[in-house]
């Protein structure tokens, strides 16, 4: 039962979540019957959901785990926290939901051909408007700034109490050093970019991708976000277990992280890069027919999320993100511990399948209730 309960309460946030959309969006072929189905759904489910961690909250806090395999905290700093998620998203949702690109940009700044105009060059006359690639960048770049804040205020003592994952401590460093390195590594943001620069104005991206008309489709977003951590965890897997050669001009230079900080996360060799984001990247967009909201908001969601779990403390929602088989930064630091476990990055579910998970508290390294 125990192994079954990160499905079920997957299922019961993704039930809420369909209903809740529906119910929000209502459109003309929806019945009154089939609204009244969704809004019992939406019930059920928020009531699942609050009965299950509101039991799991007050079992930890009063005790009923000794060794709890995730972090007890305060509902006021859950909360306060948590605001970090939607702010990571701001942007496509202002764009879509709050009509900003049809009140900023003109219907013909998006047809093929619209950056020679712009820009002045006849080379890009038959090439896709770059209109939809910079607001991309510019999503998984604002996108970053409320986790960088999130991240300075926890330092701060503004968010709730601190608790490192292991027991040695947290990394010292300076925080504006930390925040340049995160920044400047070339080996991430600058192959990153020249990837979805180079996919995008190329024309190699599915033609889903290149239309603007409709909004942020979320099952494309999570399917993206499934899609990029199991194949990502596939080649994972392979740095590894290949050969040592391999893992030695691939992944073996993040493996100079043992005690991760944040800005540790995109801190890598090319060749991993490769692996384990672009050809993960250029797959999913084949697989997942999205259009551009719905690739901006998986690509603001994975990179700052991907980020997050190299934190050197553990976050208010780890409790919640384990119970519903998400990623959290303390699994992650297992792997960079151990260099064998927990192979995945997002999701729990590929390592439980695999057999390859391994829960924090079973680390005698990292402090409990992590």
């Amino acid at each position: 039962m125990e192994a079954a309960l990160p499905l079920l309460n997957a299922a019961a946030i993704g039930g809420f979540a369909v209903s809740a959309n529906v119910l929000l969006k209502p459109q003309p072929s929806v019945s009154a019957p089939e609204l009244y189905c969704y809004g019992a759904l939406a019930v059920v489910s928020l009531t699942y959901l609050l009965g299950f961690f509101g039991v799991q909250i007050a079992w930890d806090a009063l005790g009923g785990s000794k060794k709890p395999s995730a972090t007890p905290t305060d509902f006021g700093s859950l909360l306060k926290s948590a605001i970090v998620w939607p702010a990571i998203v701001w942007f496509p949702l202002y764009m879509t939901y709050l009509g900003g690109h049809e009140r900023h940009f003109l219907p013909g700044w998006w047809e093929d051909g619209a950056g020679a105009d712009f820009f002045g060059w006849e080379a890009l006359r038959h090439a896709p408007s770059p209109l939809g690639l910079t607001l991309g960048l510019l999503a998984v770049l604002v996108g970053m700034v409320p986790v960088v804040l999130y991240h300075a205020m926890r330092r701060g003592g503004f968010l709730g109490s601190l608790r490192p994952i292991q027991k040695e401590g947290a990394p010292q460093y300076n925080f504006w050093e930390g925040l340049v390195t995160h920044l400047s590594q070339p080996s991430g943001f600058a192959l990153l970019g020249g990837y979805l620069i180079g996919t995008w104005m190329f024309n190699l991206m599915p033609p889903s991708y290149y239309t603007y008309d409709q909004g942020i489709n979320w099952w494309h977003v999570a399917a993206q976000l499934l899609v990029q951590d199991f194949i990502q965890f596939l080649g994972h897997y392979a740095e590894h277990r290949v050969s040592k050669a391999f893992y030695r001009i691939s992944h073996k230079a993040h493996h100079n992280f043992t005690n991760p900080r944040i800005f540790d996360a995109f801190s890598a060799a090319s060749v991993d890069t490769v692996c384990m984001i672009l050809i993960p990247l250029f797959l999913t967009a084949w697989i997942v027919p999205a259009n551009v909201w719905s690739y901006m908001t998986f690509g603001s969601l994975f990179a700052n999320w991907l980020t997050m779990i190299h934190s050197e403390y553990a976050h208010p929602w780890d409790l919640m993100f384990r119970a519903i088989g998400l990623g959290t930064a303390a699994d992650h630091h297992v792997h960079h511990k151990t260099f064998k476990y927990n192979f995945s990055h997002l999701f729990l579910y590929w390592d439980r399948a695999a057999g390859t998970y391994r829960d924090p508290k079973d680390v005698r390294s990292f402090n409990e209730g992590v």
